[in-house]
């Protein structure tokens, strides 16, 4: 076997730029809706001194951030990343437990989901779903002999997403924790899990949503907001009402770039959670059919640099892509699902679209890596080993 070569990834032609200039496409598109979509709500406000620009600007640096942060992981080999994996899940769980400690993590609407930094607010959630993909490939692939094993294989997994979800739960942030045993479970399950332990576990993973939601009171006021929202417009069913009055004004073509009506003070969350609405409503049908082909185009494209790893029989690298595909598939998914009424209100943003500093720089370090696993791929097929 050749020796593996410790240069770093020199930029050039065995870039796949189609990747990249996805990316960037997305998060050009996010920066002018965020604009679009926040210039009343920005323009009102006290915190941004009345200043219109406050979360274009935000949002700028925090995509400056986030292509910076992929740039540097870019450099890092996967195999670096392999045996990093359990170490900074377990920075990651630290930092789910460090924000729930009173005076230091930070309360918005009930959840304590931040940590203020002065200059941005640190979501540990959002980066959270990156490290469960890359602990969830480096598990699968150390436990491969073991993964019809239901105790050796999937417990000790189990366990971790348990102690991860209880964590997430505290905050509470329902939405990244389904996200996360999404993730936790596609890599097992891609990884050669047993499919009638699977099949068990989706069915008990089910009930135990259920069971969550049941128990919740708040919960339970979303999902019934989310099945009739127009019962109750002005309580429950207001954030859903908006969105879907949003989608129909927008008909076909939509209003045109800035002629949102939802957005001024009606749509709650419309620069984050609801920013799907708005591009219905200022690009129509046609806006929201090319941001959905977008986002498949990314995840095919995850899909496919997953297979060509496990095709050079380099497993961690192939769970890793398909485990981001999994990752921005699901939350793409649910997004998308709440905004059009399919699914009861989360927290979830639009991967690469919605304002936020932690979800930003998750999403480009995704990418980073996706490039990467691409990379070595191709200096796998010159005959270089990773």
């Amino acid at each position: 076997m050749m020796r593996y070569s410790a240069r770093a990834a020199q930029p050039g032609a065995e870039i796949d730029f189609s990747l990249l200039w996805l990316a960037l496409g997305l998060l050009g598109l996010g920066l002018v809706m965020v604009y679009s979509a926040s210039l009343a709500i920005a323009e009102a406000a006290r915190y941004t001194g009345h200043n219109g620009e406050y979360y274009l600007i935000r949002q700028g640096v925090f995509i400056g951030m986030g292509v910076a942060a992929g740039a540097a992981a870019f450099q890092v080999p996967m195999r670096v990343w392999q045996q990093a994996a359990p170490y900074l899940f377990l920075a990651g769980l630290l930092l789910l437990v460090v924000v729930l400690v009173p005076g230091i993590g930070r309360e918005v609407n009930g959840s304590r989901r931040w940590i203020p930094l002065g200059f941005a607010n640190l979501q540990p959630s959002e980066l959270m779903k990156l490290l469960a993909v890359l602990y969830a490939a480096d598990y699968t692939t150390r436990k491969a002999a073991f993964m019809h094993d239901f105790k050796k294989g999937f417990l000790p997994m189990a366990a971790v997403m348990m102690a991860t979800g209880a964590l997430l739960l505290s905050e509470p942030d329902f939405g990244a924790f389904v996200v996360i045993v999404a993730i936790g479970m596609g890599i097992l399950f891609l990884g050669g899990l047993n499919w009638r332990v699977f099949a068990a576990l989706v069915v008990v993973l089910l009930a135990g949503f259920a069971l969550l939601i049941v128990s919740s009171p708040y919960r339970m006021q979303r999902i019934l907001g989310f099945m009739d929202p127009f019962a109750d417009p002005y309580g429950k069913g207001y954030q859903l009402s908006h969105a879907l009055i949003a989608f129909g004004r927008g008909e076909w073509f939509g209003l045109g770039l800035g002629g949102s009506v939802e957005k001024l003070f009606y749509l709650p969350e419309a620069h984050t959670d609801f920013l799907l609405a708005v591009i219905a409503e200022e690009f129509g049908f046609v806006g929201v059919a090319v941001v959905i082909a977008l986002f498949g185009w990314l995840i095919v494209k995850a899909f496919l640099i997953g297979l060509r790893a496990s095709q050079l029989e380099r497993y961690f690298k192939a769970l890793v892509a398909q485990g981001i595909g999994i990752w921005l598939g699901v939350q793409t998914l649910i997004n998308m699902g709440v905004n059009v009424g399919l699914l009861p209100t989360k927290g979830l943003t639009l991967p690469f679209l919605s304002f936020g500093g932690s979800g930003i720089v998750a999403n480009c370090l995704a990418i980073a890596l996706l490039l990467r696993i691409d990379w070595e791929n191709r200096q796998m097929g010159r005959g270089k080993a990773y």
